[in-house]
């Protein structure tokens, strides 16, 4: 994976980060409810958008070079990794 992707998504993982924080110093301020499930909302989009891009880094680096292999236990790996993933997502 290239620096600057990385660097993008550890950028956004700090500021996700400093997000979280700022809830809960909200809750410590007794901050009205609706206020901060907004900000909880906005914090599970941030990491939706960041758990994407990795998966999508995932298909195109680790599922690709899998793939491009030719070894079918390596393919099988990779394939069942997604599967699992995906049936974590529907619970």
């Amino acid at each position: 994976m290239a620096k600057g992707a990385v660097d993008q998504k550890i950028n956004r993982l700090r500021r996700i980060e400093g997000q979280v924080r700022g809830i809960a110093q909200m809750v410590t301020d007794d901050r009205y409810c609706m206020d901060i499930l907004h900000q909880v909302q906005a914090v599970k989009s941030a990491l939706a958008k960041v758990e994407s891009q990795i998966l999508k880094d995932h298909a195109a680096c680790c599922v690709n070079e899998a793939i491009a292999s030719g070894d079918p236990a390596q393919q099988q790996e990779k394939f069942a990794e997604l599967v699992d993933l995906f049936e974590k997502v529907k619970r």
